[in-house]
């Protein structure tokens, strides 16, 4: 069971990383999303951000559906971390 949880917490850890690294690049508007790799960082994160973006649309060219995808993330670790520190019975 620890092995699960320790390969759930890296991998959005990774993702986390790589929602950051989308929404930086977010600030350069001459990024082509059609090369790569920015085509592969695109088709990996939108559909996570795209959940969020139909909860809360952009406001005024302002996208904050990053913020809850990153607090869902956040919890969803928490409870994994806490989840690892319980000792299970059986």
């Amino acid at each position: 069971m620890s092995l699960l949880i320790t390969t759930l917490l890296t991998f959005i850890q990774i993702y986390s990383t790589l929602l950051i690294i989308r929404v930086l690049l977010t600030w350069f508007p001459n990024i082509n999303w059609y090369n790569q790799p920015f085509a592969a960082l695109s088709q990996i994160t939108d559909p996570y951000l795209n959940l969020f973006r139909s909860i809360i649309p952009p406001l005024g060219g302002i996208d904050f559906s990053p913020i809850l995808a990153f607090l869902l993330l956040n919890l969803l670790g928490s409870l994994l971390s806490s989840l690892g520190t319980i000792p299970l019975l059986g």
